[in-house]
């Protein structure tokens, strides 16, 4: 049997393809160099000049790839260096990075390796579009939290980059932040405020966010999809009302301004991400398995935490997760319901940002970032453990 030779792809024009799109990218990055340095337009245009002379010559001189992006990176940090002095050239060189890649993806053009081979060019050109955009989404939503983790190391008592942190000098950075944070008494009481209530509050959102999800997933419950409604409403209903209604309630019923009544308050806004990651655990649940426990002679509680339990357990710590990061973050509506005796840590942080502006709130920050990244790890290792058990995805 004869093989066939499927057609090649051709290679990309560098004038009317390669060339414009480089150009496009150096301008976009001058004008953001220029931009921080008052100067946009110049950068602009030196940007697209550099863009353009950088692709026509890695194009046409230089074929290996990794010669031709050190050497673009080797440029770039050497135009930092006279435009930025030390910080320059760590921007330069990332920028060089990027630009040599994007170089060499589109003149070999390895853009089109993630499509199939029958995409036409504007199914090309969109996909790699929508790539773009939704890292440039993430980009946006991911600066403004990269920018408080230097900014919390700051040696002064201001918001902003002082130029020894620009320059990377080591006297521009200090743990005096961090250091203040573990010795003031305001802070380590609202610290204390807070983990005293987000624990409690999980555990009762984790205890009757998974009954009402093991109840709303039975068929024969009447009024289900009006009753998960209601259910969810805290996480769809706007914060500020809900915290106003609680307000009015529970000052009606005597928890206003009690430990309590910040606890059922935490509980009631985390109960719908319990609902809603143990509803979707139960999604792949076999209830065989319920029923043939009840033939064998196991009463309901013993099915429950022997046979259904260990299977959605992934879903339940997920949903305690979400449940805890949304109390121990939560600021609304404790603003409302609690009072000067339950001040929790992001109370804590609004009040300094309102009254003394204290630096400290960057340190809290930063550790609050870190502390949501362990348990978003952590989600993401229990969702992947719970594809597994259900056969969704390989071992």
């Amino acid at each position: 049997m004869s093989s066939i030779d499927l057609p090649s792809t051709p290679k990309p024009s560098l004038t009317r393809f390669v060339l414009p799109i480089v150009t496009g990218a150096g301008a976009l990055f001058g004008l953001l160099t220029g931009s921080a340095m008052d100067s946009p337009s110049p950068g602009l245009v030196i940007g697209a000049v550099v863009g353009a002379a950088l692709a026509y010559a890695l194009v046409s001189f230089m074929p290996s790839r990794r010669a031709g992006r050190w050497a673009a990176v080797a440029l770039f940090a050497v135009i930092g260096l006279l435009v930025g002095g030390l910080p320059g050239i760590v921007a330069g060189a990332a920028i060089g990075g990027v630009m040599g890649w994007i170089t060499y993806w589109l003149s070999t053009g390895d853009y089109r390796n993630t499509v199939p081979i029958y995409y036409t060019a504007p199914q090309v050109l969109w996909h790699n579009t929508y790539l773009f955009i939704c890292g440039l989404i993430f980009f946006f939503l991911i600066a403004p939290i990269v920018t408080i983790l230097p900014l919390s190391f700051n040696a002064e008592m201001f918001f902003t980059f002082t130029p020894k942190m620009l320059a990377l000098d080591p006297e521009g950075y200090s743990l005096r932040h961090y250091r203040d944070f573990f010795s003031n008494p305001d802070w380590q009481q609202a610290l204390a405020n807070s983990v005293k209530i987000a624990p409690l509050a999980t555990l009762l959102s984790v205890s009757f966010g998974t009954l009402a999800a093991i109840g709303l997933s039975q068929e024969h419950v009447p009024f289900r999809r009006p009753i998960m409604a209601i259910l969810i409403s805290p996480m769809i209903v706007p914060l500020i009302i809900s915290a106003a209604g609680m307000y009015f309630f529970y000052s009606r019923i005597g928890l206003q301004g009690t430990y309590w009544g910040v606890v059922l308050a935490h509980a009631a806004l985390g109960i719908p991400f319990v609902i809603i990651t143990v509803t979707a655990t139960l999604v792949g649940f076999d209830r065989s398995l319920t029923r043939a426990a009840a033939n064998m002679g196991a009463d309901p509680v013993t099915t429950f935490f022997r046979i259904q339990m260990p299977l959605i357990l992934p879903g339940v710590i997920s949903g305690g997760l979400f449940a805890f990061i949304t109390s121990f973050d939560e600021v609304v509506v404790v603003l409302f319901v609690g009072s000067a005796g339950q001040k929790t840590l992001p109370w804590q942080m609004f009040t300094g940002l309102r009254e003394q502006i204290s630096p400290t709130i960057l340190a809290v920050a930063a550790i609050l970032v870190a502390i949501s990244i362990c348990l978003l790890t952590v989600v993401e290792m229990l969702r992947r453990r719970s594809e597994r058990l259900r056969g969704m995805s390989p071992a």
